[in-house]
Order: C-alpha cells, then structure tokens, then sequence
C-alpha cells in the first residue's frame, strides 16, 4: 500500500476542519504531529514526507473526530499546564490558562513548609504545579471520582510529585484530623440552564465537574462551610468561579466569618477567583 505525502494529509485534514474548528491548520498539524512524534516545524521542512498508511488512517479518523467536536486535548492525551504536561482523559476537565491564576495566587500566600489541599482536583493540574514550585510543602489532592482520581495519580507518577499524594475523597470528608494552611478548589459552579453547556468543549467534558445544581453554588458554598473547620487560623480558601459569580462568592465568605475576601481577575479581565482568610 502507497505511503501518504504530509502535505497532501494536512491539505485534506484543514480542508475537512475548516468551519468544524476556529483553527482548523493547527488543529490538523497537531494532529498530525503528535501521532508521528515530530515538531510541527516539520512539517514545512520536509512537506515532501511520507506517511505510513496505518498512521494517515489514524490521523484521518482523529480528523473525523475532530470535526465531530472532541476536544482537541482529548484527543491528544495531554495538555500543558504550568509548563507540566499533563495527561488528560474524558474523565476529568482539560485544564486551562485561567486556572493558573489559583496557582499565583497560592503561591503568593504558602508559608514556608506549607500544607495544601487541592479538593476536587481533577487531572492533578492545580496540585502538581504547587508541588513543582514548592517542594518543601506538603501538598494533598482529592477528588471523589475514582476515574478522574487515577488520572492525577498517573500525573503526579509521571512528574516525580512525592510531596502530592492524590486520595480518593469527597472534597475535605477524609481530613478530619488535618489543617491546611490553604485549600484551594475549582469546584462545579454552572447552573444546569446555563447555555455554555451546549457549546464547544464542555460539551464533551464530565458533567458532574461541571454542574452545581440548583444555582451554580452548592459546591463553592459547601466548601465555604467546610473549609473554615480544616483551615489553620489565618489560612487560606481559594476559590475559581463564573465570571457573574463574584460578589455572590465573596457575600458567602464574608457571612461565614472569613476576612480579607478578595476577587481576582483572570487573562480576558474577569472576575475569576476569589479569596478569603479565616480569622484568627
């Protein structure tokens, strides 16, 4: 069977993205890209190789998926975050930039020798990047999903992440006995009417990290009653939210006794994350 010239499968592969996809040449190169383990640079080098004709069929049907609307990340296994490349299944959110900020916010705060809690932790995303940059602190991540929980453990295996075990856990149930200098958490906050829902990625993303029925705040506001009794006196709860969820955020924490609430805004300018400080 005839081997596949690279510049003929992208030229097929952006054509049949084109109006499935906002960037439909990268989406193809990418593709493409990681199923032959080169740099996309490659590709306008060599544009004369050759495909093996099991991996153009591969790619075609990633193509097909892609067009179908399967997150890019899921189809790819991986997706950076903080410079870590983490994988990614359909089992847990595909982190994103706007998330970094409960990272620099985390960090801004973590005392030396620190002990954090990332609950709900999803891929690992939030947990691993502290445990990068602080590895004197001891780092804990919980997530009640048995599936999304082994992905974070597969993460923290493959980045030598000793100081962030990842437990099987409802939000903060198991640590009845710990306090944390910081618990952070990018908990469902979409009401289950939101139109988002029916658009782009989420679409394809665990409903269940998604969704807080009935308003989009039952789980930041049971995390806002919890964490008060599992924070050290002067720590932290840092929380991502709806861009519209602010000052309902910070009414929560001001009426459950946290001081120093702040909001903070993500990459496009929004309101994103917001912060409070349990009193001493």
């Amino acid at each position: 069977m005839a081997c596949h010239r690279v510049d003929a499968l992208l030229q097929a592969a952006t054509a049949r993205l084109t109006g499935a996809s906002a960037t439909p040449r990268l989406d193809a190169e990418t593709l493409l890209a990681h199923l032959l383990e080169r740099d996309r640079s490659s590709f306008r080098a060599w544009p004369e190789a050759e495909c093996a004709p099991a991996l153009a069929e591969a790619f075609q049907a990633r193509v097909e998926q892609r067009c179908a609307g399967t997150p890019l990340h899921y189809l790819l296994r991986e997706r950076e975050f903080w410079s870590l490349t983490l994988g990614v299944t359909e089992a847990v959110l595909i982190p994103r930039p706007d998330t970094e900020l409960l990272v620099e916010l985390a960090l801004a705060r973590l005392p030396a020798g620190a002990t954090l809690l990332d609950a709900g932790t999803g891929s690992g995303a939030i947990a691993l990047a502290l445990a990068s940059e602080r590895p004197d602190a001891q780092v804990v991540a919980s997530d009640n999903d048995r599936a999304a929980a082994r992905v974070a453990q597969h993460n923290a295996a493959a980045h030598q992440a000793l100081n962030a075990p990842v437990v099987v856990a409802d939000w903060l149930a198991p640590f009845t006995a710990q306090s944390f200098d910081i618990i952070v958490a990018n908990p469902p906050y979409i009401a289950p009417d939101e139109p988002e829902l029916g658009q782009g990625d989420v679409r394809f993303e665990p409903q269940h990290a998604l969704i807080a029925p009935p308003d989009g705040f039952q789980a930041i506001q049971a995390l806002v009653q919890s964490a008060q009794y599992r924070l050290r006196p002067g720590g932290w709860l840092i929380l991502e939210h709806g861009w519209q969820q602010a000052a309902g955020v910070r009414q929560r924490l001001a009426d459950s006794g946290y001081d120093a609430v702040t909001t903070h805004t993500d990459l496009a300018g929004r309101e994103r994350a917001t912060i409070g400080r349990r009193s001493a």
